[in-house]
């Protein structure tokens, strides 16, 4: 099939559009944009500055994915936005490109943004992600494959969400959440495993019983820290060791904390 672009939109010179792209009424595409075959703009959506989508994403009315950031340190050039495949962004989502010229803000594959999210600048988002309607990432945030941010959550800039991690709707994370775990709160501070999540995906009974353990040991034992995770460090070599030691290095090496 070609593609298609209704009379009504505007397609800048330069921009690149895969096969078989649909560009509804209205749309605007912008000049250094690049949209992957099968990709969708309904009507009023717009991609502008530098992006490459990759192929058969969906952009909703009136949703923005590439738009200038809002960090002020910017100084021009060229900062940029990588998006994979089998994205979805709803209505009014906005993505923006990096802060500094030739940098990226990164989204990766098979993610929901539902209607009024915000990826800021320079975050770095992966797989099968889902942000609710008027969630929103500060800049920098680093958020893993398969996490799930609830209504209204607010990331703090530079934080990070480990694999399979949940914030709860309403939440505001000023730390990081490790992997399978679940953050709630304002400030948000993680109260269980994310049981009904790594269900879902299959994860095996045994895994999601080591996940309550390494748990119970940050967050449920009397041990500081660097005792809790000298423990942890001791299990590391036993059955499952790639959970273990997943989330021993996610918690070495956060910079905020761990909320």
């Amino acid at each position: 099939m070609s593609t298609k672009i209704h009379p009504t939109a505007i397609v800048e010179d330069g921009a690149q559009l895969g096969v078989n792209v649909d560009v509804g009424a209205f749309c605007f595409v912008g000049k250094d944009a690049k949209l992957g075959d099968n990709t969708r703009l309904h009507h009023h959506a717009s991609v502008e500055g530098d992006v490459c989508l990759g192929m058969e994403n969906e952009i909703f009315p009136y949703a923005l994915v590439g738009g200038l950031t809002h960090d002020l340190k910017f100084k021009g050039g060229t900062p940029k936005l990588k998006i994979g495949n089998e994205n979805i962004f709803r209505e009014y989502v906005t993505a923006h490109v990096a802060t500094n010229d030739g940098e990226f803000t990164t989204i990766g594959s098979q993610n929901v943004f539902l209607a009024y999210s915000h990826v800021a600048h320079d975050c770095n988002v992966g797989n099968h992600v889902i942000m609710s309607s008027h969630s929103a990432l500060g800049g920098h945030a680093i958020i893993g494959d398969h996490v799930n941010i609830g209504w209204g959550a607010g990331v703090h800039q530079f934080c990070q969400l480990g694999r399979y991690a949940m914030l709860s709707a309403c939440s505001k994370l000023v730390q990081d959440v490790p992997p399978y775990m679940l953050a709630d709160g304002s400030p948000a501070e993680v109260r269980s495993i994310n049981k009904v999540a790594m269900e879902r995906a299959d994860i095996s009974s045994e895994k999601v019983e080591l996940v309550k353990s390494l748990f119970k040991i940050l967050y449920k034992s009397d041990l500081n820290r660097s005792q809790a995770l000298e423990q942890i460090k001791q299990q590391s070599e036993e059955e499952n060791a790639e959970i273990t030691t997943e989330i021993l290095d996610f918690v070495s090496s956060s910079n905020r904390g761990i909320a």
